[in-house]
């Protein structure tokens, strides 16, 4: 059959964009498909890009330009439409990026809401027409939406989901957020730090269980000395909206505690945007969280339908995201293409800021691997010192008996930067004796691989 299109990324985010420009440059008719009233999905109008936009706002005028140092208050207290000024300039220009380089592919990009027809034929439809298009292969990259608030809808001023956060009129003086997972805790530590009074609640007894113990502790710890008070194994049973004055929400908790706040922000989990796909038309099912199942090549169980990015479930990052649309797309069009690497990095934009490569520690003690560690403290090393940061930790995890680096766990200014000299040592199979014989410039923070490194040394020869 003589389809329209070789290829069809339905979602603009980053592994929908990177699947139609991998097809393209390949000389494939390629089209993408985006709902929104931008291009770059959720990562660029309400996710990765004005999250972090917002977060480093707040840095320039709490804490400088490093997030390490206790927060400074601004001498007038900033106002959303300050904060937000700087989002909104960026997210714009990322558009005309994603835009430039969907143009220069000669990439279709159709605005509307897609649904299936069939399993080769996708309806989209937008606020004045409708058409059909073919496509011997699509790549579903829908990415994901808050997931619903029991008993109560938000209403974008006093209840939100994360998606509500770029569009706030007033910073609130007290807030309550509920679920600290990862984008609990980022903005829960950036209210914080604008010196906004914040309850965290968890279910769990710990947050971001996947990370390095000792890194998260370090977290916990700094963001309580920045108005963050955690109340782990709680749960809302209830919420209710007192009129005041001033209005005021209240959540009534499992254990009967009530929490009096000017803001709510449920971040409870996000499910895969697939509820208005028409699936069945397809012959594919999403689970219970919305999300595709995919096998190791990103094929679902139709075999020329693909899903890549949030949509598919972990890790849910927008740089593994792209990746994953890179290989669908190739996949799709029977080409060879190496599997993605297994020690991806992972970023969490926090104040201040984490990130890590490979097994923490906790896990390697479960597989009973031996292993030692090297610690480097930010205040040890001259450029920490120059920037103020007292509180950043980098730690290196070495095999034992072939010294080969198994992980890097880093807290402080840069983090998610820094991480990267580690990850390439780490995909590489290098290991201790790269960074005892390595020379890093003076001063910087890369120097505490070398630090680190002699600390494990240090421990392995006693």
């Amino acid at each position: 059959m003589d389809y329209q299109y070789d290829l069809v990324s339905v979602g603009s985010g980053p592994a929908g964009q990177r699947a139609a420009v991998q097809a393209a440059k390949l000389g494939k008719r390629v089209a993408l498909i985006e709902r929104r009233r931008m291009l770059g999905g959720v990562c660029v109008d309400t996710g990765t890009i004005p999250s972090k936009t917002f977060r480093e706002a707040i840095l320039a005028l709490t804490c400088g330009s490093f997030d390490g140092g206790l927060p400074r208050q601004p001498e007038t207290r900033p106002t959303a439409a300050q904060l937000l000024h700087r989002v909104n300039s960026v997210v714009e220009r990322e558009c005309r990026v994603i835009e430039d380089q969907l143009r220069r592919n000669d990439v279709d990009v159709i605005y509307g809401e897609a649904s299936f027809k069939d399993p080769h034929t996708l309806l989209v439809r937008n606020e004045s027409d409708w058409r059909e298009i073919t496509a011997a292969s699509v790549v579903v990259a829908v990415g994901t939406q808050p997931g619903p608030i029991p008993g109560v809808a938000p209403d974008g001023e006093y209840v939100i989901s994360s998606d509500d956060i770029m569009n706030l009129k007033r910073i609130p003086h007290t807030m309550t957020v509920v679920g600290a997972g990862v984008i609990g805790i980022e903005y829960a530590s950036m209210f914080g730090a604008l010196g906004v009074q914040v309850s965290l609640m968890e279910r769990r007894d710990r947050p971001l269980e996947f990370l390095d113990h000792e890194i998260v502790d370090e977290l916990v710890h700094q963001m309580r000395k920045r108005n963050v008070m955690f109340r782990p194994g709680e749960a809302v049973a209830r919420l209710e909206i007192v009129e005041g004055p001033p209005k005021r929400v209240v959540l009534e908790l499992e254990s009967g505690k009530r929490i009096a706040s000017d803001l709510a922000l449920f971040a409870v989990g996000r499910i895969g945007a697939t509820d208005r796909l028409n699936l069945a038309a397809a012959g594919l099912t999403a689970d219970d969280r919305g999300r595709l199942t995919v096998d190791q090549h990103f094929r679902t169980a139709v075999p020329h339908i693909f899903a890549a990015g949030d949509v598919v479930g972990f890790p849910g990052l927008a740089a593994t995201s792209s990746e994953q649309g890179r290989l669908a797309a190739l996949h799709a069009l029977d080409l060879p293409a190496k599997p993605m690497a297994d020690h991806f990095p992972v970023g969490i934009y926090a104040i201040p800021e984490i990130s890590m490569t490979g097994p923490p520690e906790h896990e390697l003690t479960k597989q009973k691997v031996p292993y030692e560690v090297g610690l480097a403290r930010y205040r040890e090393i001259a450029r920490g010192q120059i920037l103020g940061d007292e509180s950043g930790l980098l730690k290196l995890i070495f095999h034992r008996d072939d010294r080969r680096l198994l992980g890097v766990h880093i807290i402080g200014t840069s983090a998610t930067e820094l991480l990267h000299i580690g990850q390439a040592v780490l995909g590489l199979g290098g290991g201790l004796d790269y960074f005892l014989d390595t020379v890093f410039n003076y001063p910087t923070l890369a120097e505490c691989y070398k630090v680190a490194a002699l600390n494990a040394a240090n421990k392995l020869a006693s």
